[in-house]
Parts: structure tokens; C-alpha cells; sequence
């Protein structure tokens, strides 16, 4: 089997993802080719080699549909000889799509591919496309179907987390992305985005708030609490945990991961690829993805990783630093509780909480956060998960080159 190697990963600012956000103006089309163009103008390397760009993209209609991958790859002005495919797994869309893209490079089958994301949540809401998961009765029904936020408080109050361990977590989550902005440490990887004019739009991730505090999210009230007591899915989900008495309800606006808009990239080959000047940075050693019980929903992560360390021939004490998505502060405690994870190496530079989750891009940012940590610091291994609506959770290990 051939290795997969990460020549580059790029990705725009986050903006917040409502009318008025940073990002707000920019057309899902046109945030798509801010990473893609990067990618081709600052590598010394011939487009025509990559087979194709696969996007991940969780509300693929609208602006955002008809497979914006490949008319994303075209308008970004690539060779037309590189196809592109949309994909989603819901939240790991964007990681997915790596790990798609490295399984063609691993299997012989291309030499180069990109693999990234795009969401505009504040044009295309959350949502949009629908689906019989949560919108057909019967199935609803039948997979005892709760919204996120719900299961997330599901896994707070099965395991035993506090709303003060959750708020905790996302005000140390606020503290070290600012300290990140404030140290350039994302300066590798962002490219702002700009208008027609090179005027730039955003240049930052709009979300940041460093000053936030343990009482300042004190004052913020449960966002699931109405939606599970009046609209019955607390009760939905104690059918699926009998065990549970009642719903303790600790997740809020502040706790939890932004609504942002956000495009992603990351340039994948063989090592044949590279040359004078264009090198690889790190080895895509596994991934995986795994199912996990949908109500709860939120679980996959710990047991991708896990399955994805086997079949690298590593163990969790082998990784130098970790990346999970901050979905909700709960699922963050439970990944490094089941991991018996030292939180001094998870999130070292904050997580969606602070930055926001572009949906379709989030695990592309992800993977190239981390690999630009683990060359800050000089470290080899790191994981990257993320978990998944519908119970699931996707990991990738990567090692330094």
C-alpha cells in the first residue's frame, strides 16, 4: 500500500454565521475557492496531477448545492482534467473527505488529491436539507431521535458532568484561542478572505471571546432544557436510558460550538510528489470511522480513535497532542475521560467553542490546527476526531515527516 502524505492544509477565518457576520457577504462558491487557490499559488506544484478535490458539506442545497466541489475546482480556476465530489458524514464531512482523499493516494488510484470543506451556515442554516432522521415521524420514532443539544446533556448527566466542569472547559477553550490569535500560531494556515477589489473581508476567527468567565456563562440559561421538558424528547430519551431519572440540562450558547461560516483544504499525495521546494509535512498514518448508539449520538469519537491508533500499531499514550471537536463541552469531557487523556494536550489552541464549527469544514481545520502545533512544538504523533450526528465518530492519526 502506497503512503499518503499532507504537502499543505489551508482555511479561511471563521465568521459568525447570522446575518451580519464577517462572512455573511461571501457567496458558499466563493468561500469554497479561497482554500483551493491558496493551495495552487503558494506550492510549486502542477494542478493537473491532483485526480480530485472532495468537499465535505452538511446542507447541500441551494447556494451550496450541485456539487460545489467540482464547480468550486473550476471556478477556482484548476486544470478541468480534476474532478470533485461533495460528501457528508454530518459533522466530520470535512475530515472524511481527507481521509477519502488519502485512501485514493494509499490504494494507488491517485497520486494527489485535496480534501477539505465549505459551510456557509449563515446563508445555507443548519438544517436546510432536511431528512427522514429527524423529520419523518415513523423513523424519528423508531431510532428514538433527540436533537444534539439533547444528547449531549444526555452524556453530562449519564457521566456525571457538572455545569461548572462544562463551563469550565469553555472558558479555557475562549482563553487559549485568544492566546493562540495573540501569538500568530494560526498564521501558517489562514488565508483571509477577500473581495473582488483584494480588499479583505475577514483576516480572524469572529468568535473569540478570551474575556469570557466562569460567571459571565453562569448568567446564560440551558438552550435544551424547553425543547426537551415541552417538546417531549426528554422522554424520548429516557425510553433508550431507563436509568436516568430525569435530564439535567448544563449546555447553553456558551458551552457549546459557534455557528460560523468556513472553507478548508488540505493538499494530499504520494512522496514521489514532492521536489525542491515542495515537501511533505506529516504521514497520514490511519483513520477510521465507527457507528455509535444515535440517541446519545455523541460517543463515536473515543472508539474512532481508538480503532484508528490499532491499526496505526499505536496506543493513546503514543500521541503528542489531540484534537476533538468542542461540539459541546460534554463530549470533550467524555472523549478525554475514556482516552484517559491529559487535557494539557487536548485543544492546546482552543476548539469550536471559542472558533465556531463550520459544519462541512470543521475536521479539515482540525487536522491542519494540529499539524502546525505538532511543528510549533516539534512533536510527531497527533489524532484529530470529531463526533457525528446520527451516532457516529470519524478519527485520523497523522506523524510528522
Amino acid at each position: 500500500m502506497t503512503d499518503a502524505f499532507i504537502y499543505d492544509a489551508v482555511r479561511t477565518p471563521r465568521g459568525r454565521g447570522k446575518d451580519g457576520g464577517g462572512l455573511n457577504s461571501v457567496a458558499p462558491i466563493d468561500l469554497a475557492t479561497v482554500p483551493l487557490r491558496a493551495l495552487r499559488d503558494r506550492n510549486d506544484f502542477d494542478f493537473s496531477k491532483v485526480e480530485d478535490v472532495i468537499l465535505g458539506c452538511v446542507e447541500p442545497v441551494g447556494e451550496q448545492g450541485g456539487n460545489i466541489a467540482r464547480i468550486a475546482a473550476l471556478y477556482a480556476g484548476l486544470p478541468e482534467s480534476v474532478a470533485g465530489v461533495q460528501v457528508n458524514r454530518f459533522c466530520a464531512s470535512g475530515l472524511e473527505a481527507v481521509n477519502m482523499a488519502a485512501a485514493k493516494v494509499m490504494a494507488g488510484m491517485a497520486d494527489a488529491a485535496v480534501g477539505g470543506g465549505v459551510e456557509s451556515m449563515s446563508r445555507v442554516p443548519m438544517g436546510s436539507a432536511s431528512g427522514p432522521w429527524a423529520t419523518n415521524p415513523q423513523v424519528s420514532a423508531a431510532l428514538k431521535f433527540v436533537p444534539q443539544g439533547i444528547s449531549a446533556d444526555i452524556i453530562a448527566t449519564l457521566f456525571g458532568y457538572s455545569r461548572e466542569a462544562c463551563d469550565s472547559l469553555a472558558v479555557e477553550s475562549q482563553r487559549r484561542a485568544a492566546a493562540a490569535w495573540a501569538d500568530n500560531r494560526f498564521a501558517r494556515s489562514i488565508v483571509p478572505v477577500t473581495d473582488r477589489n483584494g480588499l479583505t473581508v475577514l483576516g480572524y476567527d469572529e468568535t473569540i471571546r478570551g474575556d469570557a468567565t466562569l460567571e459571565s456563562l453562569g448568567k446564560l440559561k440551558p438552550s435544551f432544557q424547553t425543547m426537551g421538558e415541552q417538546f417531549g424528547f426528554d422522554a424520548v430519551a429516557m425510553q433508550r436510558y431507563p436509568q436516568l431519572e430525569s435530564i439535567t440540562h448544563v449546555h447553553h450558547a456558551g458551552n457549546s460550538s459557534g455557528i460560523v461560516d468556513g472553507a478548508a483544504a488540505v493538499l494530499i499525495g504520494t512522496r514521489e510528489l514532492g521536489g525542491d521546494g515542495f515537501r511533505p509535512r506529516a504521514r497520514i498514518r490511519s483513520f477510521a470511522s465507527v457507528g455509535s448508539e444515535p440517541t446519545i449520538m455523541l460517543t463515536g469519537p473515543a472508539e474512532a480513535a481508538r480503532i484508528a491508533l490499532e491499526k496505526a500499531g499505536l496506543a493513546a499514550g503514543d500521541v503528542d497532542l489531540w484534537e476533538i471537536n468542542e461540539a459541546f463541552s460534554s463530549v470533550v469531557l467524555r472523549f478525554t475521560e475514556v482516552l484517559c487523556l491529559d487535557m494539557g494536550i487536548v485543544n492546546v489552541n482552543g476548539g469550536a467553542i471559542a472558533m465556531g464549527h463550520p459544519l462541512g469544514a470543521t475536521g479539515a481545520m482540525i487536522l491542519g490546527t494540529l499539524l502546525d502545533e505538532l511543528e510549533r512544538r516539534d512533536l510527531s504523533v497527533g489524532c484529530a476526531a470529531l463526533c457525528v450526528g446520527a451516532g457516529m465518530g470519524t478519527a485520523t492519526v497523522i506523524e510528522r515527516v
